[in-house]
């Protein structure tokens, strides 16, 4: 999809050593299941620190940043692994990552990227009709990263989630623990938002 050209790349440094991780837990219960947890967690959690990375690139909008969030992340998901019970490892993550993004936002920022929402407003004005790809697929890469970067958290979020980690409304909504609707009619906002900045600088209006 035409989101993936704007992933960012995992840099080296978030190739994080499990055996860094193996020492943050401190005290285990025995080698054997320590080791194991290791293996799992590399199994089912490691393939996925680019997409970790990717996600907290945009909801902070610092690199540096972003990799301080995703070891945080790395840190506390593999503290509490063994609540993991699922088979998409993936969406988990994401979850963790998203959850220490807000709170280092609220942490650094005094909580001044976020906006209220208001679910009723919202939706009374629903597209169902047009796919957030047509939208990507039409607009400069470049000003669409511009653009994307100046959306309340809210609908920036659910942006990435939707077009560059391909995730569905259910497993958006679950991840952020929203109704499906309010996940749909945040694109639909985050979609108008978009194409009102794409076609403001497309005419010069905007530096």
């Amino acid at each position: 999809m035409p989101g993936r050209a704007m992933s960012h790349d995992r840099p080296a440094v978030m190739r994080m050593p499990l055996r860094t991780l193996e020492k943050s837990q401190g005290e285990a219960p025995s080698e054997i299941s320590e080791r194991t947890k290791l293996a799992l967690f590399e199994q089912t959690i490691v393939p996925h620190l680019s997409a970790a990375y990717n996600l907290a690139v945009w909801l902070t909008r610092n690199s540096h940043d972003a990799e301080d969030v995703v070891q945080e992340a790395c840190l506390r998901a593999f503290r509490f692994f063994d609540g993991f019970h699922g088979d998409d490892g993936k969406a988990w993550l994401l979850a963790v990552v998203r959850n220490t993004c807000h709170s280092w936002l609220r942490r650094e920022k005094g909580n001044k990227t976020m906006v209220m929402f208001d679910e009723q407003m919202h939706c009374s004005d629903l597209d169902r009709t047009n796919p957030e790809g047509l939208l990507l697929e039409k607009v400069n890469v470049g000003s669409l990263r511009e653009c994307l970067n100046a959306l309340p958290l809210e609908y920036r979020e659910v942006m990435i989630l939707r077009e560059m980690e391909e995730m569905s409304y259910r497993d958006i909504a679950d991840l952020i623990n929203i109704p499906v609707g309010t996940v749909m009619s945040r694109l639909s906002r985050a979609r108008r938002r978009l194409e009102a900045c794409a076609a403001a600088r497309a005419a010069g209006g905007l530096a």
